[in-house]
């Protein structure tokens, strides 16, 4: 029994010095007093922190909701994932975020504490605040606020009033992907009725690539339209699908699809879509598919059973465009991301002829005149 207190105790006390998360979480429950204080008191001194998570909270003896030791529920998290390094999802600064964080899965939260990200024409003199700029959660340490736009989940009722790292991970563990919450389970007004299958490359280490990156199996757009669900409805809605197979025609434009330069110079040929791509070197991470077996390292591009999901065009946390998009919707090419703005730009993996990334599934840009969007 004391060996076992004295484990707890240090697994508590390199948590809160930022061990790596693996080792506290450790894909189950971790170390209670890691999050929770019982009395708010250690040798007559509180244990809970402020706002800033600089210092004492609460008096002795009192405490905050579910035994915190922080009052707000993300920011018990970000005690140990903001900053730079393995495990943290949100960056010093939202213009030179580190790029293991905005390249790769999630993107990054520190976006939200932009002051502009409008891309688009105009940018420049009507901003956009990064409120927009993914799921707004809310943190004292970080200064974010309630999303005073949508008040609830666009497409359902999840309010942005609630909205916390733990809306979609379960930090008493759980076996899947990234610890997110599996079906059956329920969080606030949120009741999870699908799991994500997927898998994810080592966090912390570089941006993904198209021989390393996050493989998704399954299960996404379902777990997503939890709180998203207006915008699983299909095409009875006209709106685009999602958790739906590609089909042949969208497979075939992805496997050729090479860019918007080289769409121009190998135009269409009978059944052929542009592009001299082939379907073995065809995966691209800035826009990832759904399909059982799709591997960490293979770099095959999708069947016509392959599935479009959220993760397709958004990251889950944040990114610097609107919508946590994967590329920014609202320009016409890639390079001029960032410049109206001057916020983060989202690296392009073509050319600075480059139009959006929409065209990876829908090849509209064939016969487009090349236009140099370098600024």
């Amino acid at each position: 029994m004391k060996a076992s207190r004295i484990l707890i105790l240090a697994a508590a006390a390199a948590l809160v010095g930022g061990a790596p998360a693996l080792a506290f979480h450790d894909g189950g429950v971790a170390a209670c007093n890691g999050c929770h204080t019982m009395h708010n008191s250690q040798n007559g001194q509180p244990m809970n922190f402020n706002a800033m998570g600089t210092g004492p909270g609460t008096a002795v003896g009192t405490g905050y909701t579910d035994l915190l030791l922080f009052e707000n529920k993300s920011d018990v998290c970000l005690r140990c994932h903001a900053g730079e390094g393995r495990y943290r999802i949100w960056s010093v600064s939202p213009s030179a975020p580190s790029p293991v964080n905005a390249n790769r899965g999630g993107g990054d939260f520190v976006f939200l504490q932009e002051d502009n990200i409008n891309d688009g024409h105009g940018g420049a003199t009507n901003p956009i605040l990064g409120y927009a700029s993914g799921h707004s959660v809310i943190s004292g340490i970080k200064g974010t606020m309630v999303d005073p736009v949508n008040t609830v989940a666009p497409g359902g009722t999840f309010l942005a009033a609630d909205l916390a790292c733990t809306s979609c991970h379960d930090p008493h563990g759980t076996g899947s992907y990234r610890l997110l919450y599996q079906s059956g389970q329920n969080v606030d007004t949120a009741f999870y009725t699908a799991t994500i299958d997927a898998e994810g490359i080592s966090l912390g280490t570089a941006p993904e690539t198209p021989a390393n990156h996050n493989a998704y199996h399954s299960g996404y757009s379902a777990w997503c339209a939890t709180c998203h669900g207006e915008f699983h409805q299909g095409s009875g809605r006209m709106i685009h699908p999602s958790g739906q197979s590609l089909g042949a025609e969208v497979a075939t434009n992805y496997n050729f699809y090479n860019g918007t330069s080289d769409c121009i110079a190998n135009p269409p040929s009978g059944l052929q879509p542009c592009g001299s791509g082939v379907p073995g070197s065809a995966y691209l991470p800035e826009v990832p598919f759904e399909d059982a077996g799709t591997t960490l390292s293979s770099t095959t591009g999708p069947s016509s059973s392959s599935q479009v999901a959220c993760m397709s065009c958004h990251r889950a946390h944040a990114t610097s465009a609107r919508d946590a998009g994967r590329w920014d919707f609202s320009i016409p090419g890639l390079a001029e991301d960032g410049h109206e703005s001057g916020s983060y730009a989202i690296p392009n993996p073509y050319d600075g002829y480059q139009r959006s990334l929409c065209n990876k599934c829908h090849s509209q840009d064939e016969f487009d005149e090349p236009v140099d969007f370098t600024p």
